[in-house]
């Protein structure tokens, strides 16, 4: 079982890389928030790796922190959500936040993530709150709070979602302008957010 992949990264898609590790590419589905963690192909990187075994194909995933790791295993162990469920979640949502909207059993928060209707949503809520370890929490605490929601920041985002865009990128953006710009008009910072995430 491949449980940590430390190479060069040699090419870099949303959702999916390709690591050179002594001359040979491992391909490892990765969420969003992975990838936006790693640099640009050519970089050294480090992955911690769950390795899923099939009957017919062995697929590996990777993640940036241990905390995404963790998260990614308890989700796979609830009944009815695979890998490729538990890679959306963690691709719709930080880890972090999603940890605190099992905690607080937000449905609303949980059902927002793309792919996840209300049934998983009060699946992974009763669940995997069920499985957080004190250990895991203090993680969770110990990780960046999510961005500030103030008035022109949750327009922005509510823009950009209805422009068909996934929440986690386009809040990550918001937070790059904001960070540069706090006072930044709206205008300024939809214009500037968009751009950003055309770069991507």
């Amino acid at each position: 079982m491949i449980a940590f992949l430390k190479g060069r990264l040699a090419e870099k898609h949303p959702n999916r890389v390709i690591v050179d590790v002594g001359g040979v590419g491992y391909d490892v589905q990765v969420p969003l928030s992975t990838f936006y963690a790693l640099g640009d192909p050519g970089a050294e990187v480090a992955l911690r790796v769950h390795t899923h075994v099939r009957e017919d194909a062995l697929a590996l995933f990777g993640f940036a922190t241990p905390l995404e790791l963790a998260l990614f295993e308890r989700l796979i162990a609830i009944s009815g959500i695979g890998p490729r469920l538990a890679l959306a979640v963690l691709s719709g949502i930080e880890p972090a936040e999603l940890v605190r909207a099992v905690r607080g059993q937000d449905l609303a928060r949980l059902t927002a993530i793309p792919g996840v209707g209300k049934k998983t949503a009060e699946r992974i809520s009763l669940e995997l709150k069920h499985r957080l370890t004190p250990a895991l929490e203090a993680e969770a605490g110990a990780a960046p709070a999510p961005m500030v929601e103030d008035s022109v920041s949750a327009d922005v985002l509510s823009a950009l979602l209805n422009l068909g865009y996934q929440r986690l990128p386009a809040e990550k953006a918001i937070a790059a302008v904001l960070k540069a710009r706090p006072d930044a008009p709206f205008e300024q910072c939809l214009k500037e957010a968009l751009r950003g995430m055309t770069r991507r």
